[in-house]
Order: C-alpha cells, then sequence, then structure tokens
C-alpha cells in the first residue's frame, strides 16, 4: 500500500490512526518478548520489553540491590533490558572485563561537555581506548603522584585544623563532606598543581560537587538514550553557549588550567605530562583529548574516593561490637610507638599497614563505588558465556557488587563487612579474592586514577584513625546512597573526638 493510500485512509477513518500504532507495539513487544533469541533468559518481563525498565530502577535509585535480588532468584543470566544480558557469575570477569570487548554506546555520555571530547571513560572501541591510555598513563603513574605528596599532606593538616575546629566547638561532622571536599582538592593539586580550596574555604565552591551530583541521574538515564543526548544536551552549538548540565564542570577544568598557565610554580603535575604528549606528539593526542582527560579527572575522581573513604569508615563504626576498628587503631598506635608514622601518614608508611589495607580492600568490595552494570558488545561471531551462546551485537554486562557479594568467592559471610577475609594464610584463596576485587573496574578499562585513589585512601584513613575517634550521632540512623553510576552516601553526622594530644 502507498503512503498516500495509508494517508487517504487515515482520512477517511480516523480510527486508523489509533488502532495501526496499538498493533505495531503489540507486534514489537511479541518479537522482543517471545521471538528474541534472549526469549528462554528470565527476568522482569517489563525488561523484555522496553529499557523504561531500566530506567525506572536507576531513577529509585539501588540498581545494586535490584541486581543482587534478581541473580539470586533468577540465576547467573538475568535479562534486564530487550538486548542486554547481566551476567552474575566470576566468569563475567575474565569473558567481559578482561576481554578487549566493544563498550556499550551507555560510556559516550561521558564525553564532557560534548562528543568532541572523548575521554578514556567515554571511548568505547578497544584500540582507541588502549591508544588513549598510553597517552595519559605518565600523569597516572604512582611515581608521579607521590612526587605531589607534600601537597597532599598540606590538605590533610588543613582538614585535621577543621575537624580540631569542630572538636572545639562542639559540633557534628558530615564526613561525606569533608571527604568530597578533600578528594576534590587533591584532585586539583595532584592535575593542576593547585587545590581548588574546598577544604580551607569549608564549603561547596561554585556548587561543583551539586551540580556534579545532579549530572549523574542524567548521565546515568541519558547513557541508555545516547542518540537524544548528542542531538539535544550533548550538542556541541548548546555546550558552546553553556547550556548542558555539564558546561560547569568543563568550566571548572577550563579555569583550573587557565589558573595553571599562570601559576610559575607549575609542578611536573598530570597536565605536564599530558601537555609534553600533546606538543611532542600531536598526532597522538588532540587538545581536546588533553580537556577531555582533566575533565574526567574531576568528575569521577573526587566522588570514587568520597565513596570508599565514607564505607571504610562508616562500616568500620557500624561494626564496632565485632572489634574491627579497635584492633586497626591498635596496628596504627604500635607503628606510632615504633615511630613508624609521621604527622601526616606517608604512602609508603600506610602501605606497611596490613590491617588498615585490609579493612580498605573490605570497604572496596563491600561497597563498590561504580553500583550499575557495565556493559559490553558481543563481537563478530557471537560468544559462548558458561554454555549459553550469544549473538553479534547483544548487550552483555556485570554488576560488581553482584560479584563481590559472591559467596564462593569471598567466603559464606559475603554479606559481611569482613575485613579479615583479606588476611588469610590461604594463598589460593586470597589470589581468587584479589582477582574478583574489581571496584575500579577490570582489564583495559580498569580505572586509570586507582593509583591516586588509593594513595589518598590511605594517607587520610591512616592519619585520621590514628589521630581520632568518630561516633555517629545517631548510631541506629543508616546512611543514604542513590545509585547514579557513583554510589556516594550522605547523611551520616559524627562527633569527633581527639585520640592523639602529643603533636
Amino acid at each position: 500500500m502507498a503512503l498516500r493510500d495509508i494517508t487517504s485512509l487515515s482520512l477517511e477513518r480516523p480510527w486508523t490512526l489509533i488502532v495501526v500504532p496499538i498493533i505495531l507495539v503489540i507486534f514489537v513487544a511479541i518479537k522482543r518478548r517471545y521471538l528474541s533469541p534472549l526469549a528462554s533468559i528470565p527476568g522482569p518481563p517489563l525488561a523484555s520489553l522496553t529499557t523504561l525498565w531500566k530506567i525506572n530502577e536507576i531513577i529509585k535509585g539501588h540498581t545494586e540491590e535490584t541486581m543482587l535480588h534478581l541473580h539470586q532468584k533468577h540465576g547467573p543470566f538475568v535479562r534486564i533490558a530487550p538486548n542486554e544480558i547481566s551476567i552474575g557469575r566470576p566468569s563475567a570477569i575474565p569473558a567481559l572485563l578482561h576481554t578487549k570487548l566493544p563498550k556499550g554506546s551507555w560510556y559516550e555520555v561521558f564525553s564532557i561537555p560534548d562528543h568532541r571530547f572523548v575521554s578514556q571513560m567515554s571511548e568505547t572501541d578497544p584500540g582507541r581506548h588502549v591508544a588513549k591510555g598510553k597517552n595519559v598513563a605518565g600523569g597516572y603513574a604512582l611515581s608521579n603522584i607521590i612526587k605531589s605528596e607534600k601537597y597532599v599532606d598540606e590538605i590533610i593538616a588543613t582538614l585535621k585544623a577543621q575537624l580540631d575546629a569542630a572538636v572545639t566547638e562542639r559540633k557534628e561532622v558530615g564526613l561525606d563532606r569533608w571527604f568530597n571536599f578533600f578528594a576534590f582538592d587533591v584532585v586539583g593539586e595532584v592535575t593542576f598543581s593547585q587545590s581548588f580550596g574546598f577544604t580551607k574555604a569549608g564549603r561547596d565552591i561554585g556548587s561543583a560537587i551539586g551540580n556534579a551530583r545532579k549530572l549523574a541521574l542524567y548521565v546515568s538515564i541519558m547513557g541508555h538514550y545516547v542518540w537524544i543526548h548528542h542531538l539535544t544536551l550533548g550538542n556541541p552549538v548548546l555546550s558552546r553557549l553553556g547550556l548542558i548540565p555539564a558546561s560547569h564542570l568543563f568550566d571548572t577544568c577550563v579555569s583550573a588550567i587557565d589558573a595553571r598557565k599562570r601559576n610559575p610554580d607549575a609542578r611536573d603535575d598530570m597536565m605536564a605530562r599530558w601537555l609534553h604528549v600533546r606538543n611532542t606528539h600531536p598526532e597522538r593526542m588532540s587538545e581536546n583529548e588533553v580537556f577531555a582527560a582533566a575533565a574526567a579527572n574531576v568528575g569521577a575522581g573526587a566522588e570514587t574516593v568520597s565513596a570508599s573513604l565514607q564505607a571504610l569508615v562508616y562500616y568500620l563504626l557500624k561494626t564496632e561490637s565485632r572489634g574491627f576498628l579497635r584492633t586497626l587503631q591498635g596496628e596504627l598506635d604500635g607503628a606510632q610507638a615504633e615511630g613508624k608514622l609521621s604527622g601526616v601518614v606517608q604512602y609508603g608508611e600506610a602501605m606497611g599497614l596490613a590491617y588498615l589495607q585490609a579493612c580498605i580492600k573490605e570497604a572496596y568490595r563491600y561497597h563498590a563505588s561504580i553500583g550499575t552494570n557495565l556493559p559490553r558488545v558481543v563481537p563478530k561471531g557471537g560468544l559462548t558465556i558458561e554454555g549459553q551462546y550469544f549473538e553479534e551485537g547483544t548487550i552483555l554486562s556485570v554488576n560488581l557488587w553482584v560479584i563481590h557479594r559472591n559467596p564462593d568467592i569471598f567466603g559464606p559471610d559475603a554479606n559481611d563487612f569482613n575485613p579479615e577475609r583479606w588476611l588469610t594464610e590461604d594463598k589460593e584463596r586470597a589470589a581468587k579474592m584479589e582477582y574478583y576485587l574489581v571496584h575500579w573496574g577490570a582489564g583495559y578499562n580498569q580505572c586509570p586514577g586507582r593509583n591516586l585513589a588509593h594513595f589518598e585512601i590511605s594517607k587520610l584513613a591512616a592519619t585520621l584513625l590514628r589521630d581520632y575517634e568518630f561516633e555517629m550521632v545517631d548510631p541506629e540512623k543508616e546512611w543514604t546512597f542513590s545509585n547514579h553510576f557513583i554510589t556516594t552516601p550522605w547523611g551520616w553526622p559524627c562527633w569527633v573526638r581527639r585520640r592523639r594530644l602529643d603533636e
């Protein structure tokens, strides 16, 4: 039937304008639900029909809980979208994350402020991702990060002064705020040779943190409709006008880069390393890529560190009756008495504290800072995992919370916070747990800033837990967090007391 015939029929019989779309919707629904190659894989019925099921779960804010429940109910494979399967078995880590599969288009929304600025985070092609990784690797190297240690020490000293003031004034302390301020300032110091000043000011300057959190929900949703994002709020025309959600974040980076150019004391920081690659190999790294790397640092580096620091302190307090915190502070006090710790604990000193490192690993495991599924695309020729074949183009994803709560890997108490699991003398079990501890991702897409994150978490945790006692204002109250990619909590104020008065 020609288009003019359909148009004519529609005009003659207006009911066809309603009936025809309904028939099309029913046809698509039947095809997706019963005729798809994925039809035999269980999951929420609505998820097999539309991505709106996922969007609803994102808006509710706890997809990690949903995925844990679904895999417990349905087993290793769960259909969570018309063309997406979540895999909850440990085999998903080597099959998906340790293999150079293309990432799902969902990652493209992390190009800030628009698709011209592709970072490692937003690059979906494995080859180009690896090339970008080589360009920025020098900045993220631990040997380069260590050069900024004394400047990070100054931020920690400033944070301690703020906590001391709270002790004197008998004020409640929101560690969620202070850990965010600290993490943002460290990113500024290590990336741009200058702190953003959050910790000293004691406030969210320019609403940078608040705006980043507002952006998180948008990113989590629009990553599933990235083509709409590219046409609308990810449109370069709108970004030039400063009308998109990410403009503020990008403007923060631009201001930091401009300030660095005027700073006569700028060091051999991350920007220096990246600009060196840009200047010596312009064919390898464009100016947009330098900006993209800086924006990715500011956009994700602080929130993930804050989430892990909060998890460490929060769960040590919540499990105080089990003695984990007392044991950790005993280790810190012993090292201090032996003269092994500096006024601000140095990274090398913190790495020598076995119980501290076990506690940090358990915080990484128990409250992974990334809570949404990480998608990969099945390549040409298809892929078979645990006997299940998936056709080319199928989206396969893995949720880190599901892997981290697996009792076959982490023991029968995998749903409990227990740092001492990491102190096992069973080398085979220890190696297995290390392999499946994937809080920073794994394979070619492993977080490039993981060295920096562990560096600052180790230093700050050792210093604060040695020097202060923390007590929740309401020990019965649970904290709050929304899983919009990053699981950064809030709302658990504490009282603070000094432990060491001999400084």
